[in-house]
C-alpha cells in the first residue's frame, strides 16, 4: 500500500460547551476532507506547543494552516487588541514557531485565510485588524446566510505575471470567496506579494528562498474545490509537494 504523505493541520481551540470549562480541539471537516481528496492523510497534534515543533516536523510531510473564525492576537504585530477580538492564544503561540520551523526544514507550507496572516506575522509583517475600517478597502467579511452564499465568489484577485498563481488560474486574473476581516499591512521578511484584490489588499503570498513550497492565500481553495479549476490546481501544486517529501523523508 502507498504511504500517504502526512500533512499536520494545526488545531484551534475552544469553549463549545458552556457547562465544560476544560475547552476543546477543533478542526474544520472541510480542510481535512480537502488533504484527504488530494490523496494525503491530515494529522493533528492536539496538544503541541512551540517547544514540540523541532520533534514533530520531520514526521511530517506538510504543513496547512487553516482558516478560523479567530484572530491572530494584536500584540503579535504590535498593535493593541479590539474588544471584539476572537483569540486563541495556544494556536498563535504554535503557529508562530511552526511558520518558520517549516520554512527552515523544507517541509511544504500552505496558509489559508488566518494561515496566510499567520504566516506573515510569524515573519515579521502586521496586519490591518478590520480592513473593512480602512479607507478606500471593500468589506471582505463573508455576508449572512448559507455555507454556498458565504464562500461564493466575492471579487477577483489580480496575479503577479509569471507567478505559480497566475499558471494555476490559467491566467492573470481569478474569482475567489472572501472570508475575512484582517489582512496583511505591511509584509513580513522574505513574504512577496503575488496577488491583490480590487482595493489592492494583498491575497496571495510566496516566501522568497524557501527550499520547498510556500505559498499563503487570503481565500478558501478547500472550499469545493473540485469545482473550481484554480483551487484545485492549487491545492493540487501543494500536494505533490508534500508526495516528493514524502519520497525523500521514506528514503532517508
Amino acid at each position: 500500500m502507498r504511504h500517504k504523505p502526512l500533512v499536520w493541520l494545526p488545531a484551534c481551540h475552544r469553549h463549545l460547551d458552556l457547562s465544560d470549562p476544560g475547552g476543546y480541539t477543533v478542526l474544520a471537516d472541510r480542510y481535512a476532507a480537502a488533504v484527504c481528496a488530494l490523496g494525503l492523510q491530515p494529522v493533528l497534534f492536539p496538544m503541541a506547543g512551540a517547544e514540540d515543533v523541532p520533534h514533530l516536523l520531520p514526521h511530517v510531510d506538510g504543513v496547512l494552516l487553516t482558516g478560523s473564525p479567530s484572530n491572530v492576537e494584536a500584540r503579535r504585530f504590535g498593535a493593541d487588541p479590539l474588544a471584539t477580538d476572537l483569540l486563541d492564544p495556544r494556536r498563535d503561540a504554535l503557529t508562530m514557531t511552526l511558520v518558520p520551523g517549516a520554512l527552515a526544514a523544507g517541509v511544504p507550507l500552505f496558509g489559508v485565510c488566518r494561515g496566510l496572516q499567520e504566516m506573515n506575522v510569524a515573519l515579521g509583517g502586521t496586519l490591518h485588524q478590520r480592513v473593512h475600517d480602512q479607507p478606500g478597502h471593500l468589506d471582505h467579511r463573508e455576508p449572512e446566510g448559507e455555507l454556498d452564499v458565504q464562500f461564493a465568489e466575492r471579487h477577483e484577485v489580480l496575479l503577479a505575471e509569471g507567478s505559480a498563481f497566475a499558471q494555476w488560474a490559467g491566467g492573470p486574473r481569478a474569482l475567489v470567496n472572501s472570508l475575512h476581516g484582517q489582512g496583511i499591512r505591511t509584509l513580513g521578511h522574505s513574504v512577496v506579494a503575488e496577488g491583490h484584490a480590487p482595493d489592492g489588499l494583498v491575497e496571495a503570498v510566496r516566501i522568497d528562498g524557501a527550499p520547498a513550497f510556500a505559498y499563503g492565500v487570503q481565500w478558501h481553495p478547500e472550499w469545493q474545490h473540485a469545482r473550481h479549476p484554480f483551487y484545485a490546481r492549487t491545492l493540487e501544486a501543494f500536494a505533490q509537494a508534500c508526495g516528493a517529501h514524502c519520497a525523500t523523508r521514506l528514503a532517508a
